[in-house]
């Protein structure tokens, strides 16, 4: 495509003082990530990039951009750069490391004609008809932590001690993976997901490549033993499907396979359990919609997609343009990277009324938390019916909740949500 006048990405930068606040992963749980989407939404809602110490992006804020992109997943691509943000050194050390082949081979980085085989394979576990059908042990867990937060008196750690756990354990149940192990994976999780923060990151390793390097090789050690267990004693799990997964009559590589179950075993709890905590934390600061909700069990639903906007768990996915192309009137060039910022796409004003206040009975609530697309999410609706069972269960118990200290959100640009909620209640 040729260069026309004022296309060029050089005419489009986006201020020094709001790439800092974009690349600074403690900004991600504070008003500051949000104030930096707003101006972008208003004065530069296609804007380039081109910070110190990471090779240029362009940052895509805007709900509708968003959804044209991800609409065109053959031209905007998954698989030919890394798909979360990451320093040009990380990006070089990994590409160095794996020969250009990624640490994993997931579902987020495939393209077609992989990427809709491979959804394929465990998409029936996750569609609402079969969803159903295990609802009753999803029922039996989240009472189980119920009883637990009526156990803890009335005060406790609702990340640690209900959020982080529940949404663990049904998954470490559909895989059927044994309960003994949920602590490693809770620690593996937090360790992939959390190479910059201080809580969560892996002891000993300074280096951000380095420690992913490692959690994925212990991901794989574990991993392994289920895949060869599962080959020899398939049962009728999530696991043994994985494991004995065929693509167009072969079996899938090893790598395949541990991608898939890293997949599974983190996005599977953590987004979930993140926007579980972020629902709580948000009725905390409302009480007002806590009330409502309390005395309308019947708009759970509309509170659990509120809560899901509300916390956007994903903050972003990274997308390279396959060829030259236009959009917005930028030219973007091929191999050029965009940042598309789903949590400033759920506050964007053209989409939300009041983006910025809590509603439980927002309608619509076309939120992009799940992504769009081809890369929808594989378990939006196992999230949702985990929370809805969750939230109906705790609301028999307690009567009212308010924050009992200072709560605290994960340090990450990639996945984030809260790490600490200290909340106090009474019992009903």
């Amino acid at each position: 495509m040729k260069e026309g006048p004022g296309l060029s990405a050089a005419n489009f930068p986006i201020p020094d003082n709001i790439v800092a606040v974009l690349t600074d992963p403690a900004a991600y749980g504070t008003q500051r990530i949000f104030d930096a989407y707003r101006w972008l939404r208003v004065n530069q809602p296609l804007g380039k990039a081109s910070p110190r110490g990471f090779n240029p992006f362009w940052v895509v804020t805007r709900h509708a951009d968003i959804q044209t992109i991800s609409q065109q997943s053959q031209l905007f691509r998954s698989s030919d750069r890394p798909v979360a943000l990451l320093s040009s050194k990380a990006e070089a050390k990994i590409e160095a490391a794996t020969g250009g082949n990624g640490l994993l081979r997931t579902l987020v980085q495939m393209d077609a004609p992989d990427h809709p085989k491979f959804r394929a394979l465990t998409q029936k576990w996750f569609t609402p008809g079969n969803l159903r059908a295990i609802e009753g042990r999803i029922r039996d867990i989240a009472r189980s932590y119920a009883d637990r937060l009526t156990a803890s008196g009335q005060h406790c750690d609702f990340v640690s001690e209900i959020a982080l756990g529940f949404p663990l354990r049904v998954v470490m149940t559909i895989l059927g993976v044994d309960p003994d192990h949920e602590p490693k994976m809770l620690r593996l999780t937090q360790e992939f997901f959390g190479t910059k923060d201080l809580d969560n990151a892996r002891k000993g390793r300074n280096d951000g490549a380095t420690a992913l390097s490692d959690v994925v090789l212990e991901f794989g050690e574990f991993f392994s033993s289920v895949v060869a267990d599962r080959r020899a004693n398939p049962s009728d799990d999530l696991a043994s499907v994985i494991a004995n997964a065929q693509i167009d009559g072969e079996s899938i590589s090893d790598l395949d396979a541990l991608s898939y179950f890293v997949t599974i075993a983190t996005a599977g709890h953590d987004t979930t359990s993140s926007s579980s905590a972020g629902g709580m934390w948000a009725l905390c600061e409302h009480p007002q919609q806590f009330e409502r909700l309390k005395a309308n069990p019947g708009l759970i639903p509309g509170f659990v997609d509120e809560a899901i906007r509300w916390t956007t768990p994903v903050k972003h996915f990274m997308r390279t343009a396959a060829e030259d192309t236009e959009l917005d009137g930028r030219s973007i060039r091929r191999g050029d990277w965009l940042m598309l910022c789903y949590a400033s796409a759920n506050r964007d004003e053209a989409v939300f009324q009041d983006p910025d206040t809590f509603r439980i009975d927002r309608s619509p609530n076309r939120h992009l938390a799940f992504g769009y697309g081809a890369h929808l999410c594989l378990g939006q609706y196992l999230a949702k019916l985990e929370m809805r069972i969750l939230f109906e269960e705790l609301l028999q118990r307690i009567s009212c909740v308010e924050l009992d200290g200072e709560g605290a959100t994960t340090v990450s640009w990639f996945v984030n949500g809260p790490k600490r909620l200290p909340i106090r209640f009474q019992l009903r």
